[in-house]
């Protein structure tokens, strides 16, 4: 392995920390009703646990309401208990085939919940980020220990590695305040 393939690597692994971010970052409930907050409710289907979007056409009716239509209709009770019973505080209402999740608008103290976990959800990403960092520096280490690179080419990979690692921990941070923004807005 080498100082380039080390590099190479250690931005991809950084990279995944921030589609991860943004795909943790998704499922934060925001005033406005978005499908990806159901993402995370699975429905027992024939005996396993699926998906709801495995089961169900989920989409938007309006900017505060969800609509959830299961594609067979002995699915519609047990989705809409799924929804009731998940973490998210929702309460489905059964319309025929179709269940309508309206979300109901967020008092302040759950603004700041929801902020406060947006944060931890960017410094979760900024820790996998420096223990990313952290990895690639001993990596070089390692070569140098073994004769495969030299010091100079050590200091050099140091100072690249920090300029990626400052380069996502930015964007982490951009992510985050945007989601705030997001979840501050009335």
């Amino acid at each position: 392995m080498t100082i380039a393939d080390i590099k190479k690597s250690t931005e991809t692994k950084m990279g995944q920390s921030i589609e991860a971010l943004k795909n943790n970052l998704s499922r934060i409930r925001t005033g406005r009703a978005n499908p990806a907050l159901l993402d995370a409710i699975h429905v027992e289907y024939y005996g396993s646990m699926v998906p709801l979007s495995q089961v169900a056409n989920v989409s938007l009716l309006d900017s505060r309401t969800i609509s959830v239509q299961p594609w067979e209709k002995n699915m519609a009770a047990k989705v809409e208990k799924a929804i009731r019973e998940s973490d998210l505080g929702l309460n489905p209402a059964s319309l025929g085939d179709l269940i309508r999740v309206p979300l109901p608008p967020m008092s302040e103290e759950r603004r700041k919940e929801m902020t406060k976990l947006a944060r931890t959800e960017g410094e979760n990403s900024k820790i996998a980020i420096r223990n990313l960092r952290r990895d690639a520096n001993e990596g070089v280490k390692k070569l140098v220990k073994d004769k495969e690179a030299s010091e100079d080419d050590q200091k050099r990979s140091e100072a690249e590695v920090q300029k990626l690692t400052d380069k996502f921990i930015a964007e982490v941070d951009t992510l985050v305040a945007a989601k705030e923004q997001d979840i501050l807005a009335v």
